[in-house]
């Protein structure tokens, strides 16, 4: 009986903190979203241009961020760590990320067509903070956190995202936007840091290798969620290519929609036994819930466009669930990295860049012709890529 009355609570506290980390993860999306059009409406085309590619260098930034917060997550879980020497890490990481994007701000100005120097120098301003919140993020998560984590994830699309639509509406201008993005980060960091006990770097521990080799599968992933997209852009027509970028709305929400299993299951995965049983259970909520995205898009198929787009995509008939199935492979395909990557497997990085390679040499040297044939192959590679780790993951059990 003791049992099943711990087992209850611990169920509905899964549930609870599921619930709000998938409300404060939409609810930093829907805050993207609303960026976006408000850009869109206040900014010239030109400058709107301008804004959304250096924004879109910020996702790339971030990934970084993305790696250190799993790596962290890992090592909480598995065994107490002393916050010091992760704080340490996370300062060292951010630190390089800053660099790095310093160093190559004048040649964004020149790739992006940038008027001057300055949005380039807030996107740098901007990732130092980003990055090192990544470790506040990896502290409350490996430690089970949630709702605190939930918390936070809500505060930093407040202050992110909050920051850069009131600087927008300030300004008017691209610049005074990113200046909204940078100072809104750097608040949400030092109350990040605030929450998780004001730690102080000890520089004895640092864990760097295993930084660099997470961000690498996580910058793949990464690429796969968007790269079809840009595919799209550079080889079909304007028109199709404007339709095409409609379907990837639908490939972010069968991605996103189960980003909450992952938080929730990262750190479980630190412990072998834990890994095994979660891992068949995860999948399976995430294919479940990725089910009904796909089933809505067969059921209703190109009648959604004018929902997404508006009335000018009214006589579209192109079909939306190949999108769906696309994001909901790439979903799978992020659980099964989470656990290669608490594994230690090496693999999963060369896998990642492979699908990686295969997509980017299909679409534009033989499987552009249409955006039904652009998205088949970008849901074949992400379905294959699920494949292959699945069988990894079976065959190291096995061996196990």
């Amino acid at each position: 009986m003791s049992v099943d009355t711990e087992a209850g609570p611990a169920r509905t506290g899964n549930r609870i903190a599921a619930i709000l980390v998938s409300l404060a993860l939409a609810g930093n999306n829907a805050g993207s979203y609303v960026l976006s059009l408000a850009a869109a409406r206040i900014l010239a085309p030109g400058a709107f241009g301008e804004l959304s590619s250096l924004l879109a260098v910020l996702v790339i930034g971030v990934v970084p961020a993305m790696a250190l917060q799993t790596v962290v997550a890992l090592r909480v879980a598995r065994s107490p760590q002393h916050p010091g020497s992760l704080f340490a890490l996370g300062l060292v990481t951010s630190g390089i990320v800053a660099a790095a994007a310093l160093t190559v701000s004048p040649l964004l100005v020149l790739l992006l067509h940038l008027g001057s120097l300055a949005p380039a120098l807030l996107v740098t301003a901007s990732l130092g903070p980003l990055t090192l919140l990544g470790l506040f993020h990896g502290l409350l998560q490996g430690s089970h956190r949630f709702a605190t984590l939930a918390g936070l994830i809500a505060l930093e699309g407040v202050g992110k995202v909050g920051g850069s639509v009131v600087g927008l509406l300030v300004s008017g201008s691209t610049t005074g936007a990113l200046a909204g993005t940078a100072i809104g980060s750097l608040a949400v960091v030092t109350a990040s840091w605030q929450i998780c006990g004001r730690p102080r770097p000890r520089w004895s521990d640092r864990h760097g290798r295993d930084v660099l080799h997470t961000a690498q599968a996580m910058l793949a992933l990464v690429l796969l969620v968007n790269l079809d997209l840009v595919l799209a852009r550079h080889t079909l027509p304007a028109a199709e290519a404007g339709e095409y970028a409609l379907g990837a709305i639908v490939t972010k929400i069968a991605y996103w929609l189960p980003q909450a299993v992952g938080v929730l299951v990262l750190p479980r995965f630190a412990v072998v036994s834990d890994r095994r049983r979660a891992l068949p259970v995860a999948l399976g909520i995430c294919a479940s819930l990725d089910a009904v995205v796909v089933l809505v898009t067969v059921v209703f198929g190109s009648r959604l466009l004018p929902l997404i787009g508006g009335v000018r995509y009214a006589g579209s008939t192109m079909p939306l669930w190949p999108f769906a199935l696309a994001g909901s492979m790439l979903a799978l395909v992020q659980i099964l990295l989470y656990a290669r990557l608490a594994d230690g497997d090496r693999r999963v990085t060369v896998l990642m860049w492979a699908a990686v390679a295969v997509e980017a040499v299909l679409i534009p040297a033989w499987r552009h012709g249409s955006a039904i044939q652009v998205v088949t192959v970008a849901a074949c590679c992400a379905g294959g890529l699920a494949a292959a780790g699945a069988l990894v993951e079976i065959r190291s059990r096995r061996a196990g």
